[in-house]
Parts: structure tokens; sequence; C-alpha cells
């Protein structure tokens, strides 16, 4: 088996990027945290967070526990799996976990941070919060590369097959399970860090501004705590581990497409398709940290100003690492080197127009979000039926960019031979175009994850800086930064679905590859077709298993899988809605019975019981979050064994389309929402206070858990049945009732 000296640029390229995430830190530590009060809020915060990811990971070991037992069983008591997928599946769980809790506890401490250095200058607080956010950016894609650069080198050393070619695609396909403990630990973070943080939110702002009338993060709203707490734990932790499982699921998918494509050209061509997705992670890892750098803004910056700031950094890592491919894969010498590198390029294209759409649609700087804003003036009703237009008519551009990227990723891994574009071969080299478009599209997610991280770590610190009752000119400051940040939130949602698609698309087909392997594991060796033709298992093509399994539109247990996967979409979503809708309920009445019983609150002369809304959000979050994760692990399990194989690409199928344009259409529709709001909140159509304020709090409200609960969540829902059904291949092939 080759493992030469380019192999170990990868290990090296993410111990970089965790000695710079490291420094940042360290950096971040060094300044000036402010005054008492400042400190004593950031400490709340903090012990609020680090309490909650306490609880969910409690939660969490039990699912992996109990999964990891059931993988035990189906490896060494029944062999329907390769024996080192527990451990896989273990590793990428403590790892996506491991993420999230470094980024969230750099979020914690750089908040207050973030607010003294806005004391200062705008730039001051920019660059803290943006490095702070690098961290996490830094920590996702090192601990990513380095789980997948340790994986490769333990398969390599302990697997034992006489066939190199056979070794390789047994090697990329059990390492592709761990993207499912990524995606587990993912799901979980997601939805149960959305649960929390826009529990919080609703009831700090329909009780707080709507009915109190005091100011966003005024300290005498008790639920101002836990709010500041929800931003780290969903959009912070949640995030982290959502991108991880991405990055790493589209390195892994396309890796296992390598290997299953070039297999026939030899050991050393199949070597290098799978070396090629990690050494463009690599690279984009270097890039990403030059990105960094770059990034910053002078005194008085506007909205435009400052997204240009961070795009500046963002576009001109992308415009290296599309330049960098070309030279990776030419070194290489893969097949059709130039048209696979411009398959990469399509992804990275098609990242970059969908964070630009998003953020025309989301950010109040552009006309849809202003409309938005000036429906306020005639009540609640237009706002949420211009807010819910609108997320209807953002999906247009993603869908279409995301369409033409794969069509475009396909046609160039095969050299536009469209005449035989599904030849065998030109179908499985076509595939591996999508999988290394999605590396692409994610290869400088080091900083793209900086710039969203940054955002919840801005918005604490306006929140810091009100409750510390710091002067208008420092909030002014704050409040352009988060306001960047929420732009930025929204165009990280928009990228982290995009990159889901690609993602998924890859990952449907390197499940084809494990039910080849999982056939051979069972004895079946060979294919009989349903006119008696006849092929052997290993010698199939993708082309064979979809004649073999029948996968057609014609075919209603396909059709019956569609329909599922769609519907897990809505329901799903609905699942996770009405609890953010119950736990906020229990804030809105605590909230008031605070406000109620809690003399001098509103005076000032009393401290609110902020411990006892932490409390609430955290219970909630714990339990609310069990049954929508729990189904997405099931659903796929028993579709599989009632299905089998063809009903399973049918639910894939119908999950990656509904799922996709759905979780587009409620990120965009709540980011427009709560822009409306801020909009109106610098000055416009009456400003704070009026019924047109009043108004677009209710619509930020509703769209509160579409944003920041459902919609993002969908995108690890495609990815995770994706994962699972990969992972319980074994077992669909063996005891399926179709």
């Amino acid at each position: 088996m080759i493992i030469d000296s380019l192999f170990w640029i990868v290990p090296v390229a993410s111990l970089l990027a965790l000695g710079f995430a490291w420094w940042f830190f360290a950096q971040m530590k060094k300044a000036d945290e402010g005054t008492d009060t400042m400190k004593r809020i950031a400490q709340y915060v903090r012990q609020g967070a680090m309490s909650y990811l306490k609880q969910q990971y409690k939660v969490v070991g039990i699912v992996f526990i109990v999964l990891s037992l059931l993988f035990v069983l189906m490896a060494y008591g029944f062999d329907f799996q390769n024996g080192w997928t527990p451990f896989a599946f273990l590793t990428g769980g403590i790892f996506s976990g491991l993420a999230g809790f470094i980024g969230m506890r750099t979020a914690t401490y750089a908040s207050a941070r973030t607010a003294n250095a806005a004391r200062h200058s705008l730039n001051s607080g920019l660059k803290i919060a943006f490095r702070s956010g690098a961290v996490m950016g830094l920590v996702v894609v090192g601990l990513a590369v380095l789980d997948i650069a340790l994986w490769y080198l333990i398969l390599n050393y302990f697997i034992d097959e006489p066939k190199t070619t056979h070794k390789l695609i047994i090697i990329t396909t059990t390492m592709l399970t761990f993207g499912m403990g990524a995606s587990t630990q993912a799901l979980f973070a997601r939805v149960g860090g959305g649960i929390y943080t826009k529990a919080a939110d609703v009831g700090a702002d329909l009780v707080g501004k709507v009915e109190a009338g005091i100011p966003e993060d005024d300290p005498r709203n008790p639920a101002t705590i836990a709010d500041n707490v929800g931003d780290n734990v969903g959009d912070v932790a949640g995030m982290g581990a959502d991108l991880y499982e991405s990055y790493a699921g589209s390195i892994l998918a396309t890796a296992a497409l390598g290997a299953s494509a070039f297999a026939l050209s030899g050991e050393s061509a199949q070597y290098k398709a799978i070396l090629a997705p990690m050494l463009i992670a690599a690279v984009g890892i270097v890039l990403s940290i030059f990105g960094v750098f770059i990034v910053r803004t002078k005194e008085g910056a506007t909205m435009k100003d400052l997204l240009r700031s961070l795009g500046v950094g963002v576009n001109v890592s992308s415009a290296l690492i599309a330049l960098s491919t070309f030279g990776i894969l030419y070194y290489l010498g893969i097949e059709n080197w130039l048209g696979i590198s411009f398959s990469v390029i399509s992804g990275l294209v098609a990242g970059i127009i969908i964070g630009q759409s998003t953020e025309y649609f989301t950010s109040h700087s552009y006309r849809p979000t202003r409309r938005v804003s000036k429906s306020a003036e005639t009540g609640p009703a237009t706002v949420i039926i211009s807010g819910v237009g609108l997320g209807m008519i953002s999906t247009a551009i993603p869908v279409v960019t995301i369409a033409i990227a794969i069509l475009m990723a396909f046609l160039c891994a095969i050299n536009f031979d469209i005449k035989h574009m599904l030849a065998a071969h030109n179908i499985q080299l076509g595939l591996y175009g999508i999988g290394i478009a999605a590396v692409g599209m994610l290869s400088t997610l080091g900083i793209t994850l900086a710039t969203d991280a940054y955002g919840p770590i801005a918005d604490n610190a306006g929140g810091n800086a009100e409750m510390s009752k710091l002067g208008p000119e420092v909030r002014k400051r704050t409040d352009a930064l988060d306001s960047l940040g929420n732009t930025t939130a929204a165009t990280g949602k928009g990228f982290a679905i995009g990159s889901a698609a690609l993602t998924a698309l890859a990952l449907l087909a390197s499940y084809i590859e494990e039910i080849k392997i999982g056939l051979m594991r069972l004895g079946e060796n060979i294919l009989t077709f349903a006119d008696g033709t006849t092929i052997a298992t290993a010698e199939a093509t993708i082309v064979d298993f979809m004649e073999y399994y029948q996968v057609t539109m014609i075919n209603p247990i396909v059709l019956t899988g569609i329909l599922i996967g769609a519907m897990m979409a809505f329901l799903f979503s609905g699942l996770t809605m009405n609890a953010v809708g119950r736990a906020a309920q229990k804030m809105v009445e605590e909230v008031r019975r605070q406000f109620r019983e809690i003399k001098g609150i509103m005076e000032g002369e009393a401290e609110p019981d902020y411990a006892r809304c932490v409390a609430i959000s955290t219970r909630g979050a714990q339990i609310e979050m069990i049954l929508p994760s729990m189904l997405a692990i099931i659903i796929p399990i028993v579709t599989g064994l009632v299905l089998g194989v063809a009903g399973v690409i049918g639910l894939l199928a119908g999950g990656l389309a509904g799922g996709f344009v759905l979780a587009i259409f409620m990120a965009n529709s709540g980011g427009a929402w709560d822009n409306a709001k801020k909009y109106i909140e610098e000055g416009n159509f009456g400003g704070k206070g009026s019924e047109a304020h009043k108004a677009a709090v209710t619509g930020d409200t509703v769209g509160d858990p579409f944003k920041d609960t459902s919609g993002p969540s969908l995108n690890i829902l495609i990815k995770l049945m994706s994962m699972v059904s990969i992972v319980m291949a074994g077992a669909t092939v063996a005891i399926s009732l179709f």
C-alpha cells in the first residue's frame, strides 16, 4: 500500500490549523475583559453555556453507547459490517463534540473582550471577534483532517487484504462510518442548541420588547442571560458540529468514490484519487489562515464596508484555493486532471453564489429585507406574509446554482463526453467530480466558519455592552458588529445547506459501494438480473446495481421511499418548531412571573433570577431534542429493513430534494425577519418602540426557530440519513422484506 511523502501534508496541515487556533485563543485571552460588571455578565453566560453542554453530552453519551453496542453486535455477532465500524463511529462523535466545545468556550471568553475592544475602535472589536471565530473554524478543519489522516493510517496498517485495490475500497468505505458519529453528534447539538436559544430568545423578545417595552439585552429582562447563552450553544457549538460533519463527510465520500471509480486503473491511480480531496482540504487550511490575517476595517464603516472586509478574506482564500487545485491535481497526474479541477471550481463558485444570494435576501442593505421592514407598518400579519414570500422566492437561486454545479462537476469530470455520460466508468468518474466539487465548496471552511462563529460573539458583545451600560458610541459599534453577524450567520447557513446537497449526493453514490461490500460479506458473489443474466458482484458497477435493484421511477418501492424522504423533512421541521414553541411558552410564563412577583425589577432595584431562565431552557432543550433526533436515525433503519435498497435510495433522494429546498426557505425567511427588525431599530419606519417595530419583533419571533433550529438542522438530517443508511447497508441486504 502506497503512503508517499505527499500524504504527510495532510496531518501537518491539521496540526498547523490547531496550532493557529491555540495562538488566536491565547491572544484573545490576553485582551482586557473590561469592567467588573462586564466580567460578571460574561461569567454568567460562560457558566450557563458549560452547564448546558454537560447536560447535552450526558444525553448524547447514552445514545452513542446504545448505538455502539448495536454496531458491535452487527459487526461481531452477525458479520454485517466491518469490525472497525463501532470505533470509527465513536471517534467521529468525540471529535465533533470536542470541536463544538472548544469553539463555544472560546466564544464565551471573547464576547466581553470584544465589547471592551469596541470601547476603543470598531476595528479592534472586529479583530477580536473575528479571530475568536477563527478558533472555531480552524479547530473544526484541524480535528476533521486529523481524524481522517489517523484513521487512514490505522486501517492501512491493520486491514489485511491481498488485493490492494480492494483494500483501498474497504478502507475508504469503513472511514465513512465515522461520519455517522459526527452527524449524530451534530444533529443533537443543532437541535438541542436551537431549541435552547430560541426558547430564550422568544421569551426575551415577546415579554421584554413587546410587552414591557424595554430594549434588547436590557439587564432587567430575566431571559437575557439565557438568550446570550443560547447564542453560544446553538450558533457556535451547534454550527461547529454541523459543518464538521459536512466537511469530513465530503472528503470521506469523495475518497470512497475515488477508490471505486479508479479501481480498474491500478493501485497508483486509485491512491491519487483518494489523496486528492485530502490535499485540497489541507491546502485550503493554509489559505484560510492567510485569509484570517487580511480581515480588517476602518472606524465608521457601513454595513457594506464591514461585509466587504470579511468578503476580502473569504474571496482571496477561495481564489487561491482555486488556483492551487490545478497544481495539486496536475502534480498527482489524475486522469482528466484539468476537467476534475474545473469540477472543484464549480463547487467553489456555487458556494460563493449561494453565499451572495443569501446575503442579498437577508441583509437589510438590500431591497428584499427592506420591503419586509416596510410591511411592518401594516402589522404583524403582513410581516409574516412578506417574510414567507421572500423565503420561497429565495430558494430559486440556490437550487438552480446547485443544479448547474452538479451538472458542470459531472460533465467536467468526464471531459464533456455527453454521448456516453451514462456509461459505467463515466458515471463513476462523474460522481467523483460531484464529490470533489463538495470538497471545493468546503475547502475554505476555516475562514468561512470564522465569519459564521463571529456572529454570536458580536451578538453577545452587544448584550454585554447593553447590560454593562457602556456609552452610546460603544453600543453603536457593537450594533454594527451584531448586524454584520446576523448577515454572516445567514450566509453561513446558506453555505452549509448548499454543501449538504453536494455531500449528500456523493454519499448516495457511496451507499451503492457499501451495498456491494455487504453482499460480498454475505457470500453473494453473483448477481442474477431479472432477464436471467449474471455478473460477478465484485465487478458490478453502479449502473448494474441500479438495474439489479430496479431503481426506477416506475418502481412503487422507490416512489414510496421518495415520499417518505420528503415527508421526513416536514415532519422533522414540525417537531422542532413545536419543541421551540413549548419551551418558549414556559420561558414567557417565567419572565412574566418574575416581572409580576419580583418587586423592583423594572426600576433596576432588584436583580432578576437569571439562573431560573437558564434552567428552563436547558431542561426544555434536553427533553425536546430526543424525539426528532432519534427519528432521523430510526426512519432510515426501518426503511432499509422493510423496503430494502431501492426504498432507501428513494428515501435519500426524497429527503435531499425536500430537505434542501425547505432548509433554504426557512433559513432565509428567518434571516430576513431578523434583519428587518434591525433595520427598523436603526430609526427607519418609526424606529424602536413604534407599532412597526412591535410587528417586526413578532416576525423575528416566528423566524427564530425557522433560521436557528429547524432550517439549519435539515442539512444535518439529509446527511445523517445517508450515513445511517451506509452503516446499516449490511443489515439491509441481509434481512430486508423487499
